[in-house]
């Protein structure tokens, strides 16, 4: 059966591309927008929970719009929900990305004036022009030393991580505001030019190779629970958005794992390297 998370069919559409749909089911193209917030829900029905987040810039293909609410597809990692249609704008050429934690969208080309928007880490804009080290965008005005071209990627995925310590644990979380475990997990990646999929699950699935049980840690591996991940720091220390701390936080490793099986979550079920 097909994953719902990955799947552009609702009750009554599905995508054109699809080698397979129900019968019954009008085919549409996507129509290319972009996420015109700084931060939107993507839910898994109209008014439903949050599965997960879209950031200001992010393409995505729309395939229905209907009573407020888009059917959309995330060009990010093909994941498939809901938007309120106020959310989106126009595809843009987005050339730039914040390559800081946060930064702010001011008014003017002065750290004095109002700030418009707050931005995340991963939001994409479009630059119009430089002035006094800051950036034109349709937003305002960025401090250019927060933006990086989207050519431009890191190198280390646990060092960008660590770029969100202390940010509050959200639960389908992807922004500077709040993230949960896996998209900790995905900004990593993606910042370092590196695909990667929403969910833990699918994370599990998808990156690097398992390592035997009882294999040494190493930085950069990548550990897994039931419904939860978290970066290798060093052989003793795990990197994690989680909701013991309800933080991304450092931990020591091995009371980490006793800590997680005490309160039922499990043991590891995985340990991969990329």
């Amino acid at each position: 059966m097909s994953d719902r998370r990955l799947s552009p069919v609702n009750a009554r559409v599905a995508a054109a591309h699809l080698a397979e749909a129900p019968a019954g089911l009008a085919r549409v193209p996507g129509t290319p927008r972009c996420v015109a917030r700084p931060v939107v829900d993507l839910m898994r029905a109209p008014g439903g929970p949050r599965d997960r987040q879209l950031l200001l810039g992010e393409a995505v293909d729309v395939y229905e719009d209907r009573d407020g609410w888009a059917f959309v597809q995330s060009g990010r990692d093909g994941y498939v929900g809901y938007v309120e249609t106020t959310a989106l704008g126009p595809a843009i050429d987005a050339g730039h990305w914040v390559c800081a934690p946060a930064t702010h969208a001011y008014a003017a080309a002065d750290l004095k004036s109002p700030e418009r928007l707050a931005l995340s880490f991963g939001s994409r804009v479009r630059v119009t022009g430089t002035a006094g080290g800051f950036a034109e965008t349709a937003q305002g005005h960025i401090p250019e030393v927060h933006l990086a071209p989207v050519s431009q990627r890191l190198t280390d995925p646990v060092a960008v991580a660590a770029l969100f310590l202390g940010t509050p644990y959200l639960w389908g979380g992807n922004s500077r505001a709040g993230i949960d475990c896996s998209g900790l997990v995905q900004a990593a990646l993606l910042a370092c030019g590196r695909d990667c999929p929403g969910d833990s699950d699918q994370q599990e699935a998808a990156l690097g190779r398992a390592l035997p049980t009882g294999s040494a840690p190493e930085h950069g591996d990548l550990l897994f629970w039931a419904g939860h991940v978290a970066w290798v720091a060093d052989p003793e220390t795990i990197l994690h958005a989680n909701a013991h701390h309800m933080a991304v936080q450092y931990e020591p490793l091995t009371p980490a794992i006793a800590r997680i099986q005490a309160q039922g979550d499990g043991p590891v079920t995985s340990h991969r390297r990329l």
